[in-house]
């Protein structure tokens, strides 16, 4: 059965449709697999009657020849996105309990085209972290481990239970979002495609938020034609999100032409950081190669502002946060803490909050508080704000230089052991996100490729950063970047 979840979602699409398979026993096929896979932790809500159901709804519906692209496709969703009836904790306990009367813009968008939820997927507190270990549900799991080594690895974070399910086959495809890194880290960490489509490509309506100038959703998928596939479901325009792009949605997988000849490809001196290991530095090298093997040209360019991504993002990402977490008090919904007597509202809040959320998100709410104050508003904030325009500008003026997409690193390293970046230096976690937040901050599309190994036979992942709205070039880059880089690893089953 297990040969039916390791699928690509095109492959599935495609024997769905000519008969070969059905959505009820692709479901099964991966709800066998979950049952089998507790020891990674990447599912913490299944919903299996649901996904029986769905599959059922969508094997009429093929059969009926009335089959979207994802019609009878079981696929995993982060935790962060509200589905109806079903537990949307955000892996907070102040959501414990919490159950949506209504769905979120992207699930919509899933359901109406017939797929199916197999379940919600661990991720990091509030989309907090990059390892995963924010989690009320407990640490996700790396289906990958080190040679010769049986320790835990981090799938990364925060999507870091949507990259686990993916690379360990437990559904086909899943959901992940990206506020400064969260989609394309996990992915690189676990050797899978992980797309951060512009912001404002896909609605934000229904996700819970954590920074909202930053977030977005997008797909992370076993291949760069199924984040075609899949974004080609969840993009458009939503009257609901008024920061929604109202844009035609073209139709990136027709869009994978293989094709890059005469594109210019920037390699930016400014991420060539010190103490990078020389691994990550090899396979950028030779993801340069490649793309210029396929008829691309390798400029090397200047994002002067780089060095000023990090602070600039801890501080507007916390700020926007703590101004959005502010509604989670235990009045209207979720966790209420149990009060003294004599206690009133105030304590109320104090308590609940304590209680409900874990100690990167209180930190991140304190920070955010602070550079909002009175006295450091100017100081912090108003000066990132600022910064962040540089940031972009940089951005803006390569690409008007002519430059078509950005090669970097994905992540600074492969994927680390859990427990090995404590929370006494939480600055040594936020490094982690070193290649990935300058494009949040600058609203731009960006995805991790899987692309090589390192010595301790771990995936490492390339990143490639596109213009606004072209997605498609994106995707049609990246493919070749895929196809050329050759990695179809995975990881030892462990876990069964």
């Amino acid at each position: 059965m297990s040969e039916l979840s390791s699928l690509t979602l095109a492959a599935a699409r495609d024997g769905l449709r000519k008969g070969e398979i059905t959505a009820t026993e692709l479901t099964e096929a991966c709800l066998s697999e979950i049952e089998g896979a507790s020891a990674l932790n990447a599912f913490v809500h299944n919903t299996p009657d649901l996904a029986r159901e769905q599959a059922a709804a969508a094997d009429a519906r093929l059969k009926s020849g009335d089959a979207p692209d994802l019609c009878g496709i079981p696929l995993g969703i982060k935790d962060l996105f509200c589905t109806k009836g079903v537990a949307s904790q955000a892996a907070s306990r102040i959501l414990e309990g919490f159950s949506p009367e209504y769905e979120s813009t992207v699930t919509s968008k899933l359901w109406d085209q017939g797929a199916v939820m197999l379940g919600k997927l661990n991720m990091d507190e509030f989309a907090m972290g990059s390892s995963n270990e924010t989690s009320v549900y407990g640490n996700a799991i790396n289906p990958w481990r080190r040679d010769g080594d049986g320790a835990d690895l981090t799938p990364g974070g925060s999507s870091g239970g949507s990259a686990a399910a993916v690379a360990a086959d437990l559904c086909l495809a899943a959901t992940g979002t990206d506020t400064g890194g969260s989609i394309r880290q996990p992915a690189a960490f676990t050797g899978i495609v992980g797309l951060k489509p512009t912001y404002g490509r896909c609605s934000r309506w229904g996700i819970v938020a954590f920074a909202s100038s930053l977030d977005q959703a997008g797909p992370m998928t076993k291949t760069v034609q199924d984040a075609a596939i899949f974004l080609n479901a969840i993009a458009g325009h939503d009257a609901k999100d008024s920061t929604s792009a109202d844009l035609a949605v073209p139709d990136f997988e027709a869009m994978l032409t293989g094709d890059i000849r005469g594109k210019k490809i920037g390699i930016p001196k400014e991420y060539h950081m010190e103490g990078m290991p020389a691994e990550i530095e090899a396979l950028w090298a030779q993801g340069a190669d490649m793309l210029r093997d396929a008829g691309a040209e390798i400029v090397e360019i200047s994002l002067p502002h780089t060095k000023y991504a990090l602070p600039t993002y801890y501080v507007i990402a916390p700020a926007e946060a703590s101004s959005n977490l502010a509604r989670y008090d235990g009045v209207r919904y979720g966790h209420r803490a149990k009060l003294a007597q004599g206690d009133g509202i105030t304590e109320m809040y104090e308590k609940t909050r304590a209680e409900g959320f874990g100690h990167e998100v209180q930190r991140r709410v304190m920070v955010g508080t602070y550079v909002l104050s009175a006295g450091f508003y100017d100081a912090y904030y108003n000066r990132a704000r600022k910064v962040r325009s540089l940031i972009k500008r940089d951005f803006e003026t390569v690409f008007s230089d002519g430059i078509d997409a950005i090669l970097t690193p994905a992540t600074p390293s492969a994927a680390f052991g859990l427990g090995e970046m404590t929370e006494a230096d939480p600055v040594q976690m936020y490094l982690n996100d070193v290649f990935t937040v300058t494009v949040n901050l600058a609203g731009l599309p960006a995805i991790s490729v899987p692309a090589g190994r390192d010595s301790q036979g771990l995936p490492l992942g390339l990143q490639l950063i596109g213009k606004p709205w072209e997605e498609g070039d994106l995707l049609n880059q990246a493919q070749v970047l895929e196809r050329a880089a050759g990695f179809d690893a995975k990881p030892a089953r462990w876990w069964a």
